[in-house]
């Protein structure tokens, strides 16, 4: 039996240059060239993640000598991690960090002695300062003076104690981590790998590059959003940000990173009916086979680069951000980013801009003072006909360059409208108030009259106009002896379903109206009425 030449198998020395990241996994790609003899039977890239989907490895390559790629192969490698440097490092970390902590103990304990010093002070000179006080020795300012100062000094330590001993709680919560990171490099384990061999037949020698693109799990990004209202335009500034975090086993260093909104895991084909049984029940039986991705393309890498530009001291530039190439495919939505990413394999998010635009938008008020004496502010928002699918995800809204909240978008379409909360806006004030409770004491055939009457101001206090939906709510009866009747209403208006009052109001700048209702109930002298308490 013929030993196999060391020339036949060849390790090729690879590196990551392009990651398209999904919803739940990433695809990643490849590349490393390798100068051939044409005596090499076996390509081998090593060490690969074991999170790496085997069934979805495909190679390809190019180079100035003709190869045959005849087959891949994957094999599971274990090794020790070289744990002496690491070691080290978190040696020193933790001999660095209990130094600092000892040393705020040595303040700690020095302040401790100086509070003790005052307290020993005030407990010696308690009587004395009380007799010369009473032989009227000392004026009254005299020994303010010196309480004030007791008083101080004692306090200004109690305030350096609690401060020094903060640090050392943050101290020994960092020292703990490092502890448990040491225990658990001390202890013996092997790394699992993969190792990926590609069967070829060159027909000379040359340089060749081979490319391998595969599927790994743990890997994912998520939609953030910034948005962003000026109350005196009728546009919302939108800042799409994706989220990626990846804990795949390797990191992505200066790849060229497109996020997609495809989902590659969930197949080809539509899903088929399987017969529905009925039946007794029986013993559970364990579930046989599974289901298996395989992806039936190979990546390609998209080669950027940064430019370095040198700016003159005296100009002061406002910083640019960098946005993504947005394409889009059918329903699928690739957003390619324009610089080199680094991203680390250790499921820390990572976050960075996909494209910021000015969506088209109204704003209106709407309030219901029944339930709270404040306007909030809404605007109805329309995606572009031409733009990007928004997924669903966190946003942060800003209004004026001012902070109000958090929401959560639902998935919106190209052209679709939706609405944005933006909380609570001061620039009307609404009051509310009683103005009628009238009871009828004379009985009409035996039935009792309440009426009710209630006015609303509703101020705007903006230097603009505003459109305000405003809702009130009358009593609904659930017997058919109880009557409600709404008798007047200004402006006027019909009464809706479920007692609802709803006006649309427009208010010119500083303006200020009047809302005024009122209704009756109308109920058997006999009957006691619950929920009328208003």
């Amino acid at each position: 039996m013929n030993a196999e030449k060391p020339s036949e198998r060849k390790t090729v020395d690879s590196h990551i240059v392009a990651v398209t990241v999904y919803s739940d996994q990433a695809l990643v790609t490849r590349r490393g060239v390798v100068s051939l003899t044409g005596l090499e039977r076996e390509l081998v890239i090593t060490p690969l993640p074991n999170t790496l989907e085997t069934e979805s490895v495909r190679v390809s390559g190019t180079g100035r000598v003709a190869v045959r790629l005849l087959g891949v192969r994957t094999e599971r490698i274990f090794s020790t991690e070289p744990v002496a440097d690491r070691l080290g490092q978190l040696t020193r970390q933790i001999q660095q960090l209990d130094a600092e902590w000892h040393h705020l103990q040595a303040q700690v304990d020095g302040l401790v002695l100086q509070s003790r010093f005052i307290e020993g002070l005030r407990e010696q000179t308690q009587e004395p300062f009380a007799q010369s006080l009473s032989r009227k020795n000392l004026s009254l300012s005299e020994t303010l003076d010196f309480l004030n100062f007791l008083g101080s000094q004692y306090t200004e330590y109690a305030i350096a104690t609690r401060g020094y001993k903060t640090q050392q709680q943050e101290l020994e919560k960092q020292l703990q981590v490092l502890r448990q990171q040491l225990q658990h490099i001390q202890t013996p384990h092997s790394k699992e790998s993969l190792s990926l061999t590609v069967t070829v037949e060159p027909a000379g020698a040359g340089e060749f590059e081979l490319e391998v693109s595969y599927v790994v799990h743990h890997a994912s990004w998520t939609p953030l959003y910034d948005l962003q209202l000026s109350t005196d335009s009728n546009y919302l500034k939108l800042t799409y940000q994706g989220e990626v975090t990846q804990s795949t086993g390797e990191d992505w260093i200066g790849v060229a990173l497109t996020l997609s909104t495809a989902k590659p895991g969930l197949g080809t084909l539509p899903p088929k009916l399987e017969p529905w049984y009925i039946d007794v029940p029986r013993p559970k039986e364990s579930p046989m086979g599974r289901a298996r991705f395989s992806m039936a393309m190979a990546a390609r890498g998209v080669e950027s680069s940064n430019e370095d530009t040198e700016l003159p001291e005296e100009n002061l530039i406002v910083a640019q951000t960098v946005v993504a190439e947005v394409s889009k495919e059918g329903s699928v939505v690739t957003f390619k980013m324009s610089s080199n990413s680094n991203i680390q394999s250790d499921g820390a998010p990572h976050k960075m801009t996909i494209f910021t635009d000015d969506f088209s938008c109204h704003c209106e008020y709407v309030a219901m003072p029944r339930l709270v004496s404040f306007a909030y502010l809404q605007a109805n928002v329309k995606n572009s006909p031409n733009g990007a699918t928004l997924l669903p995800g966190k946003a942060n809204v800003f209004r004026d360059n001012v902070f109000v909240g958090t929401t959560q978008l639902d998935h919106i379409a190209p052209g679709q409208e939706f609405k944005l909360n933006l909380g609570i806006d001061e620039g009307l004030k609404i009051e509310r108030s009683l103005v009628e409770r009238l009871v009828d004491k004379k009985l009409i055939g035996n039935s009792r009259k309440i009426t009710y009457g209630y006015r609303l101001f509703v101020t705007n206090l903006l230097k603009q106009e505003a459109h305000l939906k405003l809702t009130e709510q009358l009593p609904v009866s659930r017997n058919e002896q109880i009557k409600v009747r709404l008798t007047r209403s200004n402006p006027q208006i019909q009464l809706g379903e479920m007692g609802i009052l709803e006006w649309m109001l427009t208010f010119s700048p500083e303006a200020k109206r009047e809302i005024y209702y009122q209704f009756i109930v109308e109920y058997s002298s006999e009957l006691t009425v619950v929920g009328l308490e208003i």
